[in-house]
């Protein structure tokens, strides 16, 4: 999984409330496109016209965010099924990450497992980010996982928060089993006791 440290890159305001995971990736998208090639088909629905050409008033096909990193969205976003489809998408289509008042649960969850930092702020906040992005020349945020900060192009510095642990996976590019695979020397010493003292749990 690739690490996240700090992102500083184009970002693209998507102010819709409850964005599901099947707005995000349609189902039968998954039939014949496996990860890695999702990205084109990302929230299909916004961001093409029924005849299959991009649609103009679909903020990311503006040219001022184009190859935009950081998604600023509406509240609830990712809410819906369980989709782990959703998050690749978002990854296959180039975002590191997303700034929102909340997410879906799932969604949220699954996001740490695929290196995208899904980012936590105030309604507030998250609107007057928008805003400021829409009047930007240069409509670029840096996101740091380090500091756990978000900089707007006007300067301003916004704190979120994040699990420790959460946070230490993302910056070592590591999911949960790579979590635990940290520990290997240590469950390899256990196990090793372990089948001397109950041999019986190793037959």
């Amino acid at each position: 999984m690739k690490a996240f440290t700090q992102v500083r890159a184009r970002a693209v305001p998507l102010m819709r409330p409850n964005i599901d995971t099947d707005q995000i990736i349609r189902i039968e998208r998954l039939i014949d496109h496996p990860r890695g090639s999702l990205g084109p088909w990302c929230l299909e629905s916004l961001r093409y016209l029924p005849d299959g050409q991009p649609n103009p008033q679909f903020p990311p096909n503006q040219t001022r965010y184009q190859s935009a990193q950081i998604l600023v969205a509406g509240d609830n976003f990712g809410c819906g099924s369980s989709r782990e489809h959703a998050v690749w998408s978002l990854v296959d289509w180039g975002m590191r990450a997303v700034i929102a008042p909340s997410f879906g649960d799932i969604f949220y969850n699954n996001c740490f497992q695929n290196g995208l930092l899904p980012v936590r702020l105030s309604e507030t906040d998250v609107t007057a980010i928008a805003q400021e992005l829409q009047q930007a020349t240069d409509p670029v945020l840096t996101v740091d996982l380090h500091a756990c900060t978000v900089s707007t192009p006007r300067g301003q510095v916004l704190s979120f928060s994040i699990e420790p642990e959460r946070r230490d996976a993302l910056l070592a590019g590591l999911d949960d089993i790579g979590m635990t695979l940290r520990a290997q020397s240590a469950i390899e010493a256990f196990r090793t006791a372990d089948a001397q003292a109950r041999p019986w749990i190793y037959i």
